[in-house]
């Protein structure tokens, strides 16, 4: 291929070809796994009436006011509806990540604080309308292009929050380190993933029957950029075809607009049939408006998992890394989650039924089981072996996900928003 285009600097007409090769060659960097990061993303609420609104201008505020990076070396950014965001800085490993970020999220927490607001615990705000407070022109496009087909494009820009973990594609081999194989097997993991860590059961202020309505939200958004990817066969020729087949979002331009043309695909516009010539420009902020549920971005981000409350992030994670990254536990979680082929439509069932089905429930323990043992070869520290075992105790052992403990507090209280208070960061050995 051109050297320039390899070097992501080429701004002439892209052909349908290059493109393919272009896609397939950037998705996954291979190398041994171990090196990992994690995006926590969180709603945000003003800490004496969490039902106020809380615009992203205030949030920047709250920012603004400590100067100075993070102490982890994370970085923040904002959603449109005023979500917060921590990216991490890539780590080495399970231990260096959790305890940067632990120091990032103490000191945003800090900071929040200090402005009268706090993080919520929800992964879908239970109760506040979806309002778009950040003003760019590519969140008014996506809110565009998404409200042509309902509401749930604005819900999923406005009002969810997430938890991201990315982790090391793998090597060029046929074994579990390999890439192709880590890629189908993180597959088949998702709907345990989603379902042990579900917790957004509410919409419109009351119980809405799912435990994800988080996913929920992203199950009814544009397929052709939050669908599965094809997860058996090469992997690269996989993403690269859903790459191109999905519709273009936006267009960045110089005039107020960056709408798309209507029902425009990338490979439509390869093809001559968009508003000028598509460049590798145009391609590569293309695949950043792409949200598969494992998105290939070099390394693999891990996107079908619900904001936690307070520290289960921490386990979250840990249990992420160690089921995908250790190999017995990879092995052991691959023969747990293969049963789960056998539900119809596995995403679905997962973001409504949580552990309350037998099939996820099941394999969602024996991974607990596998992720708790392999901590420990990961050079988990005493904290996070404590919060993972924690939370699988009060959770995962006991076939249930933390919308679970959500409806409980609903029925005792009423309140979407009441939290039980866990165990302190004083009760755990650092």
């Amino acid at each position: 291929m051109n050297s320039s285009i390899q070097a992501g600097r080429d701004i002439r007409p892209l052909s349908e070809a290059e493109a393919e090769v272009y896609v397939a060659s950037v998705c996954f960097k291979t190398g041994p796994p171990g090196a990992a990061g994690v995006e926590v993303e969180r709603l945000v609420h003003d800490a004496l009436d969490p039902r106020m609104p809380v615009a992203a201008a205030r949030v920047k505020a709250a920012m603004a006011a400590s100067e100075g990076r993070l102490p982890g070396g994370g970085v923040i950014s904002f959603e449109p509806g005023g979500q917060l965001e921590v990216s991490s800085a890539c780590a080495p490993g399970l231990p260096a990540l959790v305890a940067a970020t632990r120091a990032d999220l103490a000191a945003v927490e800090t900071r929040l604080s200090d402005a009268g607001l706090c993080f919520g615990s929800l992964a879908l705000d239970p109760d506040r309308p979806a309002v778009r407070s950040l003003e760019h022109p590519r969140y008014a496009s996506m809110e565009r292009h998404f409200n042509a087909s309902g509401p749930a494009g604005r819900t999923m820009m406005c009002s969810t929050a997430s938890l991201q973990v990315s982790l090391e594609a793998g090597l060029d081999a046929p074994a579990s380190t390999g890439a192709a194989q880590r890629w189908s097997r993180l597959h088949t993991l998702l709907p345990v993933l989603a379902a042990m860590f579900a917790n957004s059961p509410f919409l419109h202020g009351r119980p809405s029957g799912w435990r994800s309505n988080r996913q929920r939200t992203w199950l009814a958004i544009d397929p052709t950029r939050t669908a599965v990817v094809p997860p058996s066969g090469d992997p690269r020729l996989a993403w690269a075809r859903y790459a191109l087949d999905a519709l273009v979002l936006c267009i960045p331009s110089r005039e107020s607009s960056w709408d798309a043309p209507r029902g425009l695909t990338m490979r439509d516009w390869l093809h001559g049939a968009g508003p000028r010539p598509a460049t590798l420009r145009d391609l590569d902020y293309h695949l950043t408006t792409l949200f598969p549920p494992v998105r290939p971005r070099g390394f693999m981000e891990i996107r079908a998992i619900d904001a936690q409350a307070g520290h289960d992030w921490e386990a979250v994670t840990a249990m992420v890394v160690a089921l995908v990254d250790d190999e017995r536990a990879a092995d052991l979680a691959a023969n747990a989650c293969a049963p789960t082929a056998s539900l119809p439509d596995a995403m679905r069932t997962a973001a409504r039924d949580g552990l309350t089905n037998a099939v996820l429930a099941s394999a969602a323990l024996a991974c607990a089981e596998a992720a708790l043992t392999a901590l420990p070869r990961l050079g988990a520290d005493a904290a996070t072996r404590a919060r993972t075992e924690d939370f699988i105790e009060r959770y995962t052992a006991r076939g249930r996900c933390p919308a679970e403990e959500r409806l409980d507090l609903w029925a005792q209280t009423g309140s979407c928003f009441a939290w039980p208070q866990h165990k302190e960061d004083g009760d755990y050995a650092k």
